[in-house]
């Protein structure tokens, strides 16, 4: 079976680079580079054909090109098989590299990363989790009675008092352990409040 260069480049041309390999790409522009100079090569010798030639020292001169050429052509040819050889080597390696890949993920979880993966999603580590939404639910529940507590003793403070008397410091601070005692009281029995920041 004999494919000439035209139909292949004309092959390459029609080729996406989606999707493939990135040593099937090189080998493809590679292709074409080695097209291109053999076009050129066998253009010269057509242009030879229109060179006239009146004595025996043209027309040596005129195989000597001709001749040159040929040899050129050849040693195209041959960089490209050699460099196709590199290619196979580097092609072999990167779908070697891919199913190794593809190997690992594919390969069974020991009972260790198993814990791990449901320790991190539990946690939130990943994407959200089961416990962030809880300490999400349970800092909404806690300012909210916060304000409630916080609005409560301030309606207090205003009924005990006269309108015009003046607040001693002794009474602010009193009134804001009261708050602070009852706010203790609203949240849930066990829960500490510590800060989080994300």
């Amino acid at each position: 079976m004999n494919i000439s260069w035209n139909q292949t480049s004309g092959i390459l041309r029609r080729m996406s680079s989606g999707g493939m390999l990135k040593s099937t790409q090189d080998r493809l522009e590679r292709q074409a580079q080695t097209q291109k100079q053999v076009d050129f090569f066998e253009k010269q010798k057509e242009n030879l054909k229109n060179v006239t030639c009146e004595s025996v020292e043209e027309i040596a001169e005129k195989l000597k090109s001709l001749h040159s050429y040929e040899d050129q052509i050849a040693a195209v040819k041959a960089a490209y098989n050699n460099e196709q050889m590199f290619h196979i080597l580097d092609e072999s390696t990167e779908r070697g590299e891919k199913i190794a890949e593809a190997v690992d993920k594919m390969a069974p979880k020991t009972p260790e990363e198993r814990l791990e993966e449901l320790v991190e999603e539990a946690l939130g580590v990943e994407d959200g989790g089961e416990l962030e939404e809880i300490m999400d639910e349970i800092e909404e529940a806690a300012e909210e009675m916060t304000e409630e507590v916080m609005e409560q003793a301030t309606e207090e403070l205003e009924e005990a008092l006269p309108e015009n008397a003046e607040v001693s410091a002794e009474e602010v601070a009193e009134a804001s352990a009261a708050a602070e005692a009852a706010q203790k009281e609203a949240l849930p029995e066990g829960y500490l409040p510590f800060d989080v920041r994300l």
